[in-house]
């Protein structure tokens, strides 16, 4: 494999889980009402809110091994605001988790397993706006804070640090103050 790094490859893997799950949700409550499906098929959606779960942790591991990387290129707020926005979406698809196991307790009461399944897709439907928010703040790293350059073994190897400030603007900040000094 390349040097690449690792996380805009994991990051998919949440983004297009968080998009699927509402849809299994509504699916497979719909075929357990109707009784096409034994009540096991629950499973199914938790296994998958586990997958989002897991796949949210490794995320948001990879891009904090990229983040001291990256910020020699991105401003340190926006880093921060992605990072605590999918650190934000990682807790939420902890929470859909655990409501998701809720529809299992009350499998014996139907009304009951009904209106917590309810409440699982409407947390994953929560979480589906919280991953379009992250994938939007990452979208700017990489294309208008140019992220993906930090990466870049042709930038590294012909930039120096004052010049790779200069393109994000730090230098320019610091001739301006020498500038106010005068």
């Amino acid at each position: 494999m390349t040097a690449l790094p690792l996380h805009p490859f994991v990051v998919h893997f949440p983004m297009a889980l968080m998009a699927i799950i509402p849809v299994l949700i509504l699916f497979v409550a719909i075929a357990l009402w109707r009784k096409w499906l034994p009540g096991r098929a629950w499973f199914l959606v938790v296994a998958f809110q586990a997958a989002l779960l897991a796949s949210s942790v490794v995320a948001l591991n990879t891009g904090e091994q990229d983040e001291e990387l990256v910020e020699k290129v991105v401003a340190e707020a926006a880093l921060e605001s992605h990072e605590d926005a999918a650190k934000s979406f990682t807790f939420g698809a902890a929470i859909v988790l655990l409501l998701g196991l809720t529809p299992l307790a009350f499998r014996k009461r139907e009304s009951l397993q009904r209106i917590a399944a309810g409440t699982t897709l409407l947390g994953s439907l929560a979480l589906l706006g919280m991953g379009v928010n992250v994938g939007h703040k990452g979208g700017e790293l990489v294309y208008a804070h140019g992220a993906a350059q930090a990466h870049s073994t042709q930038r590294k190897a012909v930039l120096s640090e004052p010049e790779a400030k200069s393109e994000t603007g730090e230098h320019e900040e610091d001739e301006k103050e020498a500038d106010d000094d005068d």
